[in-house]
């Protein structure tokens, strides 16, 4: 709700109505209900720790905004957090904000091309490909200490039963 004054009382003023655009179409390939089972992949020669989560993406309000709850275990941590994912038609980017289950915030630039999800953050980036029928989406995380040297991180598949 936005609102202006003029001196005295506020009042309301009408919000922007935005277009949905094709890049708001394709972050429906998203949407749904996923089961997400992988592993680490531990720089330092430890063995792996099993993954399995559940990750929900849905549609805020008008349809403009995704927003992505997940829950799960990394090993013996329960980890989490929530995502949100949008389009910003003025810097023709998708940007994504996220806050996990330990208190950090993350904000991260994503593209879609060609059935494929690129999250690219300052230390952390994935890449997601989405199968022909839209039901899995094997996905690579990696971890950057500096931002220049990358090294895998996670290799997990999400699989939408919803």
């Amino acid at each position: 709700m936005n609102t202006e004054s003029s001196g005295g009382a506020p009042q309301m003023v009408a919000p922007t109505q935005h277009q949905r655009l094709p890049e708001h179409e394709a972050m429906s390939s998203l949407i749904g209900k996923w089961i997400t089972t992988g592993e680490t992949a531990p720089a330092s020669g430890a063995p792996p720790q099993e993954i399995n989560a559940s990750d929900i993406y849905e549609w805020v309000a008008g349809g403009f905004f995704v927003v992505h709850t997940a829950y799960g275990r990394i090993g013996d941590a329960e980890v989490g957090g929530v995502e949100l994912i949008g389009y910003d038609p003025e810097t023709k980017k998708y940007r994504t904000h996220f806050f996990d289950s330990q208190g950090n915030i993350s904000h991260e630039d994503l593209t879609f091309r060609d059935g494929r999800w690129t999250w690219s953050g300052e230390h952390a980036r994935a890449t997601g490909t989405l199968s022909d029928d839209g039901r899995t989406m094997a996905t690579l995380h990696e971890w950057s200490d500096d931002g220049v040297n990358w090294r895998p991180s996670m290799n997990v598949t999400l699989r939408k039963v919803i």
